[in-house]
């Protein structure tokens, strides 16, 4: 019988992972909690979905961007890190109590790894991680979409001592293994298996969209990269990103005709708030910069709402 129900596993997630997903409207949700490590702290692409919503005229429900730099969903670090990273289950449960979502973006994997070679009980650690993740937002009552991390692309690093080989003593993030994409790719696949959990509502590959983009860049342009450090990704890449949330929401539309100076203006109050709600929610990572109190800072958000309206009326 263990082989049949090996089978009837494969086939399960074989016919899942073919099975397209309802197109998923953010009109329905009031509040949007984006959380993830620094690739989300960075917030281009959460500012990019919220241009894109305002531009076309959708309703807006409100995005609070809470990335922290450094987190992972495992709470494992390299031996070299200053300082133990920060665990996203240390404030998860704050982040739902305080902003409220009835919908939760999440992106973990690119800390996880810890940028050493794949190790299954660091993979384990991974899967724990996110599972608690999940249980955490579904238990609160929020949907929740899952994102894979991006690749790791070290293009810009060879001939540096920025990447180490296999087999080197030690790794970290300003050392990392030179195929720490394999790891990320790894991590990317568990996520995308997640979409058959009936907890969560659908997930991203990002990881498949930056590098296909990227791959095609090469074609004329044999060391263009999105990312200058190998791990975080311009607002270029941030854009690739944008696009395959769009497009696994239903959404087929191009960012090529995006406002970018009305982005200019979301991006400063998305900024604005989100160090705002940082601090407002609380976190374990030393030398992260304070966010005003969150009253201030939505005064001062009306201020620039103003400055959006006023663009996209013409005023």
């Amino acid at each position: 019988m263990k082989p049949f129900f090996t089978v009837l596993l494969l086939w399960a997630g074989i016919a899942c992972s073919q099975t397209q997903a309802a197109p998923v409207s953010l009109s329905e949700y009031k509040r949007i909690l984006f959380i993830g490590d620094s690739i989300t702290h960075a917030g281009h692409y959460v500012s990019y979905l919220e241009t894109w919503l305002r531009q076309n005229n959708q309703c807006l429900p409100e995005m609070i961007q809470v990335g922290l730099p450094s987190e992972t969903c495992t709470g494992l670090s390299e031996p070299e890190h200053p300082w133990p990273r920060p665990n996203v289950h240390e404030r998860l449960q704050r982040a739902l109590k305080k902003a409220q979502p009835d919908l939760v973006f999440a992106c973990y994997g690119m800390n996880d790894g810890i940028y050493y070679p794949f190790s299954e009980e660091r993979f384990a650690t991974y899967q724990k991680g996110l599972e608690k993740l999940i249980a955490e937002v579904h238990a609160y009552g929020a949907k929740l979409i899952l994102l894979t991390p991006p690749p790791f692309d070290p293009i810009k690093l060879k001939g540096t001592k920025k990447i180490r080989p296999l087999g080197a003593e030690t790794y970290a993030w300003f050392a990392i293994y030179e195929g720490y994409d394999d790891v990320v790719k790894k991590y990317s696949r568990h996520v995308l298996s997640l979409k058959c959990d009936e907890r969560v509502l659908t997930t991203v590959d990002l990881h498949t969209a930056v590098t296909n983009a990227f791959t095609e860049q090469r074609k004329t342009e044999p060391n263009f990269s999105f990312h200058p450090d190998g791990v975080h990704l311009n607002a270029g890449g941030h854009k690739v990103m944008t696009t395959a949330i769009m497009k696994e929401l239903g959404i087929t539309d191009s960012l090529e005709d995006l406002d970018e100076d009305l982005y200019q203006l979301v991006h400063e109050r998305q900024t604005l708030l989100h160090y705002s709600w940082l601090t407002h929610i609380g976190h374990k990572r030393p030398s992260t910069k304070a966010g005003i109190p969150l009253p201030e800072a939505r005064k001062q958000a009306k201020v620039l709402e103003q400055k959006i309206q006023d663009h996209l009326h013409g005023r």
